[in-house]
């Protein structure tokens, strides 16, 4: 028994997804997956803005062997905080098939970033979203930039895309690559060539570090499955950023209230953005190989 008791209405991850249709090329990574708890062994933050249900490292590589998928990138989640206990257990089980994205307060001893690093964290994520976080000053990201760089790492950004233009300063202030979550999450009932989709684009473009996630078509469709709305603006970014567009899954699927999605569809997802094998590659092994394993 957990000591910890889900949210009223939580969705829980599918227990059984399909098998895809579309079959992942070898190497394939997950770049966006989080594991939760379990939170009678590594319990949730006292600060967190949700309680989720347990999602194991167990069940995260029984999914990924299911669907087909190599190695992948497990992002911390906010309902751990800063206590990256979980991550880094995850890491240590994969035995270098995984990368992870940390959470840090800035006032870590050098001997614990170089612990994170050692089990594989590659970066930190930065996250704007207001009903899931308290942004803080620009300054104190700044700070931990300063902290980070000396490892290597690189930063992963979440914000909505009504935030982009109040943010533009500080984010094209970075000097590490940074990776955008979720396309940006644009609205995907505007045109895909309109003013606001436009602005993230002209980010990509303008601003060489940027990467994007092409992920989360469950959390920004209005239509719903099969998310025809979302392919428009998934297809753009993959045309015009090729070399630095990234997928996963985001499973469990946090904090989701329309519907969980079938993680199998979610893979058949990736030929309707990326329709070449040259862009499924680049998309699912090259990209995230060259940025976390450095090859």
């Amino acid at each position: 028994m957990t000591a910890f008791e889900a949210d009223p209405g939580w969705l829980s991850f599918d227990p059984a997804p399909s098998k895809p249709a579309f079959t992942l090329p070898p190497g394939t990574v997950d770049v966006h997956c989080h594991v939760f708890g379990p939170g009678e062994v590594f319990p949730y933050a006292p600060e967190r803005k949700y309680t989720p249900t347990d999602a194991s490292k167990e069940q995260l590589a029984a999914l990924h062997e299911h669907l087909g998928i190599t190695r992948s990138v497990i992002v911390q989640a906010t309902c751990h905080g800063a206590d990256n206990r979980a991550l880094v257990d995850a890491l240590e089980a994969a035995g270098g098939r995984a990368r992870g994205i940390a959470t840090i307060r800035g006032d870590e001893p050098d001997e614990e970033l170089a612990r994170l690093h050692a089990a594989g964290v590659r970066g930190i994520r930065l996250n704007f979203v207001r009903r899931l976080v308290d942004p803080k000053p620009d300054r104190h990201y700044h700070d931990l930039v300063a902290r980070i760089a000396p490892l290597g790492w690189h930063l992963v950004v979440y914000f909505e895309a009504a935030d982009l233009a109040d943010r533009w300063d500080f984010f094209t202030s970075l000097p590490l690559p940074v990776v955008v979550d979720h396309l940006g999450r644009p609205d995907v009932a505007k045109p895909v060539d309109g003013p606001d989709f436009e602005r993230f684009r002209t980010l990509l473009r303008d601003h060489p570090q940027f990467w994007a996630k092409v992920t989360c078509p469950d959390r920004l469709t209005v239509a719903g499955p099969p998310y025809d709305d979302v392919v428009p603006f998934g297809r753009a970014l993959v045309e015009e950023f090729g070399d630095r567009v990234l997928w996963g899954t985001d499973w469990p699927h946090p904090n989701l209230k329309s519907h969980m999605p079938d993680d199998g569809a979610l893979v058949d997802f990736v030929p309707r953005v990326a329709p070449t094998p040259e862009a499924r590659q680049r998309l699912l092994v090259a990209n995230p190989t060259r940025l976390y394993w450095g090859g």
